[in-house]
């Protein structure tokens, strides 16, 4: 009897990458790595929000003000992706309103005082195909248990379904549980441009459903692999899947049939407008 098959190391990021099997490729599996296009302002913003936000649960609880974390983006903040310095000092502006703003709402909400189960908590779980973890924005823990929080910073809107349809979300439920030992079933996007919350309540089945799309996943990657370990063509095995989105692809420049499919983006052009003025 030959040795069980090792699991899969999925992480929520990783399973999506998979959308474009090239692409997964490139990111996982190429040494080197291909050169990446220039860093994103839209991922600019979401990273210094998303490490204020951090750093806020990190201060003394009297400290805890929306205006500590105002100042916590305008410390962290980097100028990478935008069109010119004017550019990047209107968003730094901006996205520290942004927060401030929802830690107001916050407050409004619950206790700033009480304190989260985790924040940028790292969470794990196995099933019979995964080994399962991720990074949690942050966990709270609301009437007997716990609920997952991710922030948000993109232009659109998001709704129920958002939350709902998230494979992410779901595996941070799952792991959350198994790692901290208490139900899990709430998850919640928080997006901070308009200062909704996005909610939705899993059960054992809308899990078990996350879970199997996420094992299909798996599989399908260990079987390209395996293929392409044998001996077949990469270009063969791991396709592209070319269309409109490979615009915001980081490889881009070395699929042509991203190129062919999408139009050449800005490193800016992930950002709303503040204004007419913006550039």
């Amino acid at each position: 009897m030959g040795l069980p098959r090792p699991l899969f190391a999925a992480t929520p990021s990783k399973l999506a990458t998979f959308d474009c099997p090239r692409r997964y490729r490139m990111t996982y599996l190429d040494r080197p790595t291909p050169p990446k296009g220039p860093p994103w302002a839209h991922n600019t913003v979401g990273a210094v929000v998303h490490l204020a936000l951090a750093r806020w649960w990190q201060l003394e609880p009297a400290r805890r003000t929306p205006e500590a974390g105002a100042a916590l983006v305008i410390r962290n903040w980097q100028h990478d992706g935008f069109a010119s310095r004017e550019q990047s000092e209107a968003w730094r502006v901006q996205a520290a309103d942004w927060v401030a703003g929802y830690l107001a709402d916050e407050a409004a909400r619950s206790d700033p005082r009480r304190e989260p189960r985790g924040v940028e908590r790292t969470v794990a779980a196995a099933t019979d195909r995964l080994a399962i973890s991720g990074r949690v924005d942050r966990i709270d823990e609301r009437d007997g248990e716990l609920v997952i929080v991710d922030y948000k910073t993109g232009r659109s809107r998001l709704d129920s379904d958002d939350a709902r349809g998230s494979l992410a979300l779901a595996l941070y439920s799952v792991a959350a549980e198994r790692t901290l030992h208490q139900r899990c079933r709430r998850v919640e996007l928080h997006h901070l441009p308009t200062g909704e919350v996005a909610a939705f309540e899993h059960t054992e089945e809308s899990l078990s459903q996350h879970l199997t799309r996420a094992g299909n996943t798996a599989t399908d990657i260990l079987a390209a692999t395996e293929e392409v370990a044998a001996g077949a063509d990469p270009e063969q095995v791991f396709v592209p899947v070319p269309g409109p989105a490979c615009s915001w692809c980081d490889f881009r420049r070395q699929c042509p049939e991203g190129q062919a499919a999408s139009r050449p983006r800005a490193s800016w052009d992930g950002l709303g407008l503040l204004d007419s003025s913006q550039p």
